[in-house]
């Protein structure tokens, strides 16, 4: 009795070490059947087996998926070869998820219609095992034998563990197969995005090198013409009637408008295409300060305009032309936007994530922003909405423009606003020189 379990076990552990190995060579299930069989067949003794699967197509059919050791004659017509689930023992198994034993299909008058079958096969008995997976079989495993077979309790019980098994290996192949082939999907469209990249890229950076270039050439004939401009109103050329000179001091009006876009857009260009050079030299933050507000033009009547700072000279190591043409954005769009009340320009010694830095704040009382455009300001060619570009004009490019200014200086810029009750921004500059 000893000696029939131990060779039990024994062929228990040769059935799950082959059918393991099937499952760590198998690609498919298809493969995880095919091999388990060649290995598996032998070891129960049977002449030949076979696994039949529900057909896709039609659910209600079984057809071959792999055949081991299968006769030749009849090999031809595996293909082709339906079983309806119910029917015989192999429909039988599936149907009822519950093994089909025959142990002489000659001995059985319900099995008459398999008699021929059997004769043309070779086989006398044979056990169907069902494949299942959750509650539902999607097959069946069979064992054929060459002779009459009686199955005792120890094989049942082995045979039951090969279906079992196999059923676990396959469907786990399968949801690898299934796994793999979405990696390979996600592959490729990652291949295709990174090209689209790639070519949205090259297509930006053409873009960008066509506005750097059309701006250089747009300013040549521009500075040209706010020359000839300042000489009419001059009296250079003859002195004009008031009417007249009126009409060109608005075209040197609108031409220095111009001039200022297209240096903003050369400037914001330059720095995308990273041929904007940085030049560092010692510097003093209230004097660029001084700077910015001189030159950003004046405030709408009745805003009053003040610089604060906590002393009257703060060292730095910076960009100055750069952080000059920053502070003047922010201080014309706090002009161009505050009707009454105040435009604030602050500048102070900070520390900026541990790192010494100036910081300038330009707060006003104008018309703010909304919560949920705070961010879409900083976008090229873009401001709080289309009605604030029809009301005070501009093309919303500064902004953007002193971000890219502030991150190429290694700094950042920020932005507090309430609708309807003004802006602070501020501007964190790394560089401050001690003494």
């Amino acid at each position: 009795m000893d000696a029939t379990r131990g060779s039990l076990r024994d062929r228990e552990l040769d059935v799950a070490r082959e059918i393991a190995n099937a499952f760590l060579t198998a690609g498919s299930p298809v493969e995880v059947y095919r091999l388990a069989l060649a290995r598996v067949t032998p070891l129960v003794r049977a002449s030949f087996s076979s696994v039949f699967e529900r057909d896709p197509d039609d659910p209600a059919l079984l057809k071959l998926t792999c055949a081991n050791n299968w006769p030749q004659a009849s090999a031809r017509y595996l293909g082709q070869l339906r079983l309806r689930v119910g029917r015989g023992p192999t429909g039988g198994a599936v149907a009822r998820m519950e093994p089909v034993e025959v142990e002489d299909v000659f001995a059985d008058p319900r099995l008459r219609e398999w008699h021929e079958p059997a004769r043309e096969l070779g086989f006398v008995s044979l056990i169907s095992l069902p494949l299942a997976t959750g509650d539902r079989a999607t097959g069946a495993l069979t064992f054929y034998f060459d002779e009459p077979h009686p199955f005792d309790e120890d094989e049942r019980h082995l045979l039951k563990l090969i279906a079992d098994q196999l059923a676990v290996a396959s469907a786990r192949v399968a949801a690898l197969q299934a796994e793999r082939g979405e990696l390979e999907v996600l592959r490729t469209e990652n291949a295709i995005l990174r090209q689209r990249l790639g070519a949205n890229a090259d297509a930006k950076r053409l873009s960008d090198e066509f506005l750097a270039n059309i701006s250089h050439e747009l300013r040549t004939p521009l500075t040209s013409i706010l020359g000839y401009a300042s000489l009419l109103a001059e009296g250079q050329a003859g002195t004009l009637p008031d009417a007249q000179r009126n009409t060109v001091l608005r075209i040197e009006r609108s031409a220095n408008v111009l001039l200022h876009l297209i240096n903003d857009l050369l400037a914001l260009s330059q720095v995308k295409l990273g041929r904007a050079a940085v030049t560092i030299a010692p510097d003093d933050a209230v004097h660029l300060a001084r700077l910015a507000l001189d030159s950003a033009g004046t405030a709408q009547p009745g805003v009053r305009v003040t610089l604060e700072a906590d002393t009257d000279r703060i060292p730095i190591m910076t960009d100055g032309e750069k952080v000059g043409k920053i502070l003047e954005n922010l201080l014309s769009n706090a002009y161009k936007f505050t009707e009454r009340g105040s435009v604030t320009l602050t500048v102070r010694d900070t520390t900026e994530d541990g790192v010494p830095a100036v910081e300038w704040i330009v707060e006003d009382t104008g018309i703010g922003i909304a919560k949920g455009q705070l961010e879409a300001i900083f976008d090229e060619f873009r401001q709080v909405d289309g009605s604030s570009t029809r009301l005070y004009g501009g093309t919303g490019l500064g902004l953007a423009l002193c971000r890219a200014l502030a991150r190429l200086l290694g700094g950042r810029i920020t932005v507090r606003s309430e609708e309807g009750k003004g802006s602070r921004f501020r501007v964190v500059v790394p560089g401050t020189v001690q003494g």
